[in-house]
């Protein structure tokens, strides 16, 4: 995995990589917050096919987000691209998107992938799963998020902290679900559960459970997936010990999230930046990202490439991203009321 920089230091970078190019380049310019080498060989790739050079500012989601509404419509970006329906929908509130129809985005990606209106499309989905320590916890105990908060595992729960655009948009879930009251209800019993005050990452939460610091932890699937296909030699021990559940939502399957990316408000580069839209969900970007990353394809007529076929076969929850992403704000409100920091 690449390793962002700096934000500062990306920016100044950025500042160089996106000036205006001659009257003879043709580019798009994208605001990344996602820093894989799998990315950066499909933009390779992009360029190789169409001729458009990619030029890319990296970052965290809410402080590419600042820096593009501090642009206004002097910002050079072109396509934004965040590693959460909650961020895109931050975005599309922020009045950084503007809509776009095409057929190919449309029919690649389905409608519970994609905003209504067109201001953003996924290309890859991740679950928002459990990991377990199987010696203590059988499958069944865990195959419900419901049970996360149950006195079941008082003491005995690992998650991160309140702020994860992950967990806001899992609770967003839970709010579209079961209203507000119930989901505080759990966020409430989640807290009560918790072996230790929030802290670190979803890769710290499964290490936590292999060194018997909690017997369960939310995580997204392909953080688990990644360390157990040997990115780093010393987390395949981790995921021998520990194992992946898939947990239902109302028995209607698994909370599903995705990355996805939209086109900015003011691009300078507009066909260009449709041009690399298109790319990035099409048929073979989406398997390339999903074989490479550990993640699945948003299209149901894709099938899972092996690296995680064996995890492929969960049901998912029908819920839109859409639904749940514009419930941040109360979820953020439910978290902390009930202690969630």
């Amino acid at each position: 995995m690449k390793i962002a920089l700096p934000l500062l230091t990306v920016a100044i970078l950025g500042l160089a990589a996106c000036s205006a190019p001659s009257p003879a380049e043709k580019v798009v310019n994208v605001y990344t917050a996602r820093h894989y080498d799998s990315d950066l060989a499909l933009y390779e790739q992009f360029t190789r096919e169409t001729g458009v050079k990619v030029n890319r500012i990296e970052g965290k989601a809410d402080e590419l987000i600042a820096r593009m509404r501090a642009e206004g419509a002097n910002s050079p970006a072109d396509v934004l691209i965040a590693a959460d329906a909650g961020a895109l929908w931050r975005a599309q509130q922020a009045g950084l998107f503007q809509p776009v129809k095409s057929a190919a985005l449309e029919s690649r990606v389905p409608a519970s992938f994609r905003d209504p209106d067109g201001a953003w499309y996924g290309f890859s989905r991740r679950a928002r799963v459990v990991a377990y320590d199987a010696a203590k916890v059988k499958p069944e105990d865990v195959d419900d998020y419901a049970e996360l908060a149950s006195p079941r595992f008082r003491g005995k729960l690992c998650v991160r902290s309140s702020d994860s655009i992950y967990n806001l948009s899992l609770v967003g879930a839970l709010i579209e679900a079961w209203g507000p009251q119930r989901a505080e209800a759990w966020a409430r019993g989640v807290v009560a559960n918790m072996a230790r005050p929030p802290e670190g990452g979803d890769r710290d939460q499964i290490r936590a459970v292999a060194a018997g610091v909690c017997e369960v932890a939310i995580t997204n699937s392909y953080y688990y997936l990644r360390m157990a296909t040997g990115e780093d030699a010393a987390d395949r021990p981790v995921t021998e010990k520990v194992k992946l559940a898939f947990p239902s939502l109302d028995g209607k399957g698994t909370h599903m999230n995705i990355a996805g990316l939209g086109m900015a408000q003011h691009a300078p580069n507009r066909e260009n930046a449709l041009r690399l839209m298109e790319f990035l969900t099409s048929a073979a970007a989406q398997t390339h990202i999903a074989a490479n990353n550990s993640e699945f394809p948003v299209s149901p007529d894709l099938e899972a490439p092996e690296s995680v076929k064996a995890y492929a076969g969960f049901a998912a929850h029908p819920m839109g991203a859409a639904a749940f992403a514009r419930r941040q704000p109360e979820a953020q409100a439910v978290m902390s009321a009930a202690g969630w920091r």
